[in-house]
């Protein structure tokens, strides 16, 4: 299984948009993100200047339904 580089929380933001997610909510830094057709949401935490941390990158893109190699595949 590939590693996945450091990502921002702006880069992960930009690619759940392009899979069809659209913003839902933000409470503080939190930005909630929702997708109609499937109804998933997921929560990224947006912290201007800071990377998100690998693990909690990995168990985003799994609640949204992708694995690491569909992201590095699809980004």
């Amino acid at each position: 299984m590939p590693r996945l580089p450091q990502v921002t929380a702006r880069e992960l933001v930009r690619f759940l948009k392009s899979q069809g997610f659209a913003e839902d909510r933000q409470a503080g830094s939190h930005l909630t993100l929702r997708h109609a057709g499937r109804s998933i949401s997921v929560t990224v935490p947006v912290h201007t200047g800071c990377d998100i941390g690998r693990g909690l990158a990995v168990r985003i893109l799994k609640g949204a339904g992708f694995s690491v190699d569909e992201y590095l595949r699809l980004c």
